[in-house]
């Protein structure tokens, strides 16, 4: 996306897919014979210049997050180098490439073959890769097959340069010391560093963020003695430092702050080779709009298309499911409808273990709550026993909550079905929103201003303005609204992206990261 993690499945991507392999059409017509048969790699004995820029390619795999011994690149390189070359030395060369070209399509470990908990439903567009190579070697050019693979994503490249950058740090001798110990402040229970405090590891603070470039080279601090204080540009520096990893910009180093700043380049360079690894793995659909969450950033942002660009509508704070035992799924559905004023159908699992032992131990909370029981036929019964309980328990009857200032879901509900049972609602907590880190939720996501995405997604619909959205969240009873064209949702997860020209890194708080680090240290088949 354009500052943000994806600008994912819109339609002028879907038409740049097309405009980078469309030359891969005509071909067939231009060169029937050479398309039919494998390129050319040897010539007189010697590689060709086609063979030569297929290694070069293969070579540059890590650019892409990839590994270039996973296409042979070795033993192909010594292969190239004897003299004279027979004429199928370079044969593995077309597996190789065909290889190459699909990974970069299709990702390394493609979404079917990776961890669950590490993917989202996808669709991608077709891609052959053989076709492609072989259209190449018509062109005597490879890099329309290349072109024609990668996805057509704009934080792509931008990702690819910032794995760059990080690669160039993994030896920097700003990583090689350790850190002394934070001040402890008279009274405080915790070490950390503020603001006009001295600390011996000063030197080594400016080091670390001038080399990630929050400090400028300009504003690199001259530090003196052993007087010498934590203020002005390092101050400066360490709070945009937070804000590319997701911390609260206040200055203040403690644990979290200290802990990312301790992270080797080498572990920033595998979630950078892991964000791309899932950029591969994007869905591309054709949409003028599209509303994407991006779980570890705890941030939802809505896109629409303007020409041949898409804008951010509207981007907002998200909580979502708890890491532990509740988490958010990842998805790419629609959303279809809207309902305001919603009752919440307290499901089944959450009454089983959280509800009904709380309303045991606390009676009064059923009715200072508005719950209800809910039985086969439909009928509501407010009346609180023990037998209804156990026939909660027994499946025999359901709990929801009634509409109302304490409803859990607040006064929206955007509704997207799927297996999982998530959707988008506001919430009455909404202090939550303040925290840095928010999974505190069961799976489904809270919205931190809900009338901005409802706006967002009611366009189009005459007479659904921002006054009539408040008008239906303010009355006394439900109500519901489907979208004349529904948007899609992409639920992802990403733990690094850039962000207006800076990459921001963010915790794996699923694990997600970890699953899919081991899963591409598996062999290939």
């Amino acid at each position: 996306m354009l500052h943000a993690v994806m600008e994912f499945a819109v339609r002028w991507m879907a038409a740049a897919r097309l405009r980078a392999g469309s030359w891969l059409l005509a071909l067939p017509m231009l060169a029937p014979a050479a398309w039919a048969d494998e390129p050319l790699w040897v010539d007189a004995g010697r590689p060709t210049p086609l063979a030569l820029s297929a290694l070069a390619l293969l070579a540059d795999a890590p650019s892409h997050g990839l590994d270039a011994r996973d296409y042979g690149l070795p033993s192909l390189q010594r292969a190239s180098q004897a003299q004279p070359l027979a004429p199928d030395a370079l044969a593995p060369l077309s597996a190789a490439m065909r290889r190459y070209l699909q990974d970069l399509h299709d990702g390394r470990v493609p979404p079917p073959a990776a961890p669950a908990s590490a993917r989202a439903s996808a669709t991608r567009d077709p891609f052959d890769a053989a076709a492609a190579l072989r259209a190449a070697a018509v062109l005597g050019d490879l890099s329309p097959a290349v072109r024609a693979a990668v996805p057509p994503l704009p934080q792509y490249e931008r990702l690819r340069e910032a794995l760059a950058r990080h690669r160039a740090l993994v030896d920097h001798p700003a990583w090689r010391l350790p850190w002394p110990a934070l001040p402890l402040s008279a009274g405080a229970r915790v070490r950390s560093l503020v603001p006009g405090q001295p600390w011996p590891g000063l030197p080594l603070l400016a080091a670390r963020l001038l080399a990630l470039g929050d400090l400028a080279a300009g504003e690199a601090l001259v530090l003196p003695g052993g007087d010498a204080v934590y203020d002005g540009a390092l101050v400066a520096a360490v709070q945009a430092f937070q804000r590319r990893h997701g911390l609260h910009d206040d200055g203040v180093i403690g644990r979290a702050t200290l802990a990312a700043l301790n992270v080797p380049p080498a572990q920033r360079v595998q979630q950078l080779q892991l964000a791309l690894e899932r950029l591969r793995w994007t869905p591309l659909r054709q949409a003028p709009r599209l509303i994407v969450v991006n779980i570890p950033e705890f941030v939802l942002r809505a896109y629409e298309v303007e020409g041949d660009r898409i804008a951010v509508r509207t981007q907002m704070k998200v909580i979502v499911g708890q890491s532990l035992d509740t988490r958010t799924p990842l998805m790419h559905e629609d959303l279809r409808s809207i309902e305001f004023k919603p009752y919440w159908n307290v499901p089944a699992s959450i009454a089983r273990q959280e509800l009904v032992p709380r309303l045991r131990r606390d009676p009064a909370h059923w009715a200072r709550e508005g719950f209800e029981f809910v039985g086969a036929g439909g009928a509501a019964d407010p009346v609180l026993t023990e037998a209804k309980l156990q026939a909660v328990l027994a499946g025999a009857l359901r709990i929801r909550q009634r509409p109302g200032p304490r409803n859990a879901l607040g006064d929206i509900k955007f509704v997207l079905p799927n297996r999982q049972a998530i959707y988008l609602h506001h919430t009455p907590a909404v202090q939550l929103f303040e925290r840095a880190r928010r999974d505190f939720s069961h799976g489904c996501i809270r919205l931190e201003q809900p009338v901005a995405l409802a706006d967002f997604a009611l366009q189009g619909l005459p007479g659904w303005d921002e006054a009539r959205i408040r008008a239906a969240m303010a009355a006394d009873g439900p109500s519901s609204v489907v979208l004349a064209q529904p948007v899609p949702v992409l639920i992802t997860y990403a733990t690094a992206l850039v962000k207006q020209g800076r990459v921001h890194f963010f915790d794996d708080i699923y694990g997600h990261d970890r699953d899919l680090a081991r899963a591409l240290r598996l062999p290939r088949p």
